[in-house]
């Protein structure tokens, strides 16, 4: 080098180590907020902020969307101190989207359109009923969907492959048979023990009324609790395991229908994606107890399967 030529000392530069990055701190506000293990009201609790407690976010990520009195978000707050996430519809900005705070794994899964008519009949031709009653329906169903954090092409895949065979898209569908607590709506809502917690859940008397859960008002609504609270299904579609999802749904087994469900599974994401990505499983998990779930099972039997689902989904 020059400098070396002439006899010149080069000077000696300190490489200062990159910091790592530093969690941003937010107030919240309330109380008994309750830090979550995914970005879901239906994950597990993993431990509850002090009233007012500030937090520190690493990273945000969409989930399900929680609207309180003045607030509305789908972007959870991913809080490493605590292990878990507090929904940014609890923390004192006025946005809902946390500022200045990046996408948990730097990229945000860009959400899928609103699903029309012509998407479905694409999606699943011979599975979706008169264009009157389904258009009557999609607006509310779409709103649900993206409360639901339903908006990744996966998530979207699972929940209208699901649909399509239920209740072929119809909001005031109703299963024969004559049952007062019969399958009705969209996800086919059954049994008493389901319709009670459903109608606990959104402040409405199913029990005493059972016709509301195939009305236009009321059938998406449940749709998205039975997928979102009852059942948290989210998590396996976006592992692309349909056995999963169709043993979560709680239809009595087959395994035709497995196939067949996921088939139309694999339908819609060649549809909203231009391809079936690898590692889509269509089997219902192996079980060293339990008989899967149904949808007419006492709370106890439900929480029996539930435990065991997730132990499989560990060791799977």
């Amino acid at each position: 080098m020059l400098l070396c030529a002439l006899g010149l000392a080069l000077p000696v530069l300190a490489i200062v180590p990159a910091a790592p990055a530093q969690a941003a701190d937010f107030p919240t506000y309330g109380s008994g907020v309750r830090v979550r293990a995914d970005a879901t009201t239906a994950s597990a609790v993993v431990t509850t902020l002090a009233p007012g407690e500030t937090i520190g976010v690493d990273c945000q990520k969409r989930g399900e969307r929680v609207v309180l009195d003045g607030a509305d978000s789908e972007w959870w707050a991913h809080v490493p101190s605590k292990g878990g996430y507090v929904t940014v519809a609890y923390v004192d900005v006025p946005e809902s989207q946390l500022p200045g705070v990046p996408v948990c794994g730097g990229t945000d899964p860009e959400p899928v359109g609103a699903i029309t008519y012509a998407d479905l009949v694409a999606m699943f031709p011979g599975k979706v009923a008169d264009q009157a009653t389904v258009e009557t329906g999609l607006p509310s169903l779409n709103a649900e969907m993206v409360a639901a954090g339903i908006t990744t092409a996966p998530r979207q895949a699972a929940f209208l492959a699901t649909l399509a065979n239920e209740s072929t898209f119809r909001y005031n569908a109703v299963q024969a048979g004559g049952a007062t607590y019969t399958g009705r709506g969209y996800i086919q809502l059954t049994g008493d023990f389901n319709y009670s917690d459903a109608g606990d859940y959104l402040g409405i008397d199913l029990l005493g009324n059972p016709g509301l859960a195939s009305s236009l008002d009321h059938s998406a609504p449940i749709a998205r609790w039975y997928w979102t609270v009852a059942r948290d299904i989210n998590p396996l579609a976006d592992a692309l395991d349909m056995g999963a999802v169709d043993d979560a749904i709680g239809y009595a087994t087959d395994p035709d229908e497995d196939v067949e469900r996921c088939d139309d599974f694999k339908a819609a994401l060649a549809y909203l994606t231009g391809s079936v990505p690898s590692g889509v499983n269509c089997v219902r998990p192996a079980r060293g107890g339990g008989t899967g779930f149904t949808r007419d099972q006492s709370r106890e039997q439900f929480a029996d399967e539930m435990r065991e689902l997730k132990r499989v989904a560990r060791t799977r």
